[in-house]
């Protein structure tokens, strides 16, 4: 645990050359370590997600959570944000790997870095990390309760997102699952249908869930917010990173 670190908002190169905010948290020290990309939950760049970057941080990480939103709401609060990209449909998922392969070569050309990186992702989130750990050069990858990796969309959902049941054949990383067993998207049937395709496919991964947490058990400044479910699934993110990412 390292609580010297430096943190704040830097603009780097995301999909299509656009440049983009992103909040970055550093240890302070010459140590080599790896990276982590941080994908915000629906409800946006917030500041429990930014707490959530410094916390890698504080464990020996550099990481990096870029502004899915930015684009649409530059300099908007993240609520407004988040609302003006769900009546847009949601982030694209060509441009969401854009911007998560940016910030993933940012953390690799950062001085210190071990060439190693990770992505997790909450809610939404969690859907685009498997995403990104099917498509970009990742070494490993956690999936907070993200919605429609399996499933189906129910009608009028708010985002334009398809199912990613055609890309989990190509995951490319070790993917740790994290979910609430009291959870409805995803739900415990859509979590088993995704074990079921790793199984098959012979997948590194593991799963977690937990009885009694429902979605958003991460979420600190939410009604959602599951203490034991939390702490445990900290303890559970720190040693797969450590692991696949060296701190």
């Amino acid at each position: 645990m390292n609580d010297s670190l430096s943190a704040g908002t830097i603009m780097i190169t995301g999909h299509g050359g656009d440049e983009i905010e992103a909040y970055l948290a550093r240890p302070q020290g010459e140590q080599r370590r790896g990276g982590v990309v941080v994908i915000h939950h629906m409800p946006g760049y917030d500041r429990a997600t930014k707490e959530i970057v410094r916390r890698f941080a504080e464990l020996g990480y550099d990481a990096i959570c870029p502004n899915l939103y930015y684009r649409e709401a530059p300099g908007a609060a993240p609520d407004d944000a988040a609302a003006v990209a769900r009546a847009a449909g949601g982030v694209p998922d060509a441009r969401l790997l854009g911007d998560a392969a940016g910030a993933a070569a940012h953390l690799r050309a950062l001085p210190g870095s071990n060439g190693r990186v990770g992505v997790i992702g909450y809610c939404s989130g969690g859907r685009q990390a498997v995403l990104a750990a099917c498509s970009l050069d990742l070494d490993a990858a956690v999936d907070c309760y993200g919605a429609f990796v399996t499933g189906t969309p129910p009608e009028g959902f708010p985002l334009r997102i398809t199912n990613l049941v055609a890309q989990l054949p190509q995951l490319r990383a070790p993917l740790l699952g994290l979910f609430g067993a009291e959870d409805k998207i995803p739900g415990p049937e859509e979590v088993a249908e995704l074990e079921r395709i790793l199984t098959a496919h012979g997948k590194d991964f593991e799963f977690h869930s937990y009885q009694g947490a429902g979605h958003a058990f991460f979420s600190v400044d939410r009604p959602s917010y599951n203490v034991a479910a939390a702490n445990d699934g900290w303890e559970r993110i720190t040693a797969f990173y450590a692991k696949h990412l060296g701190a």
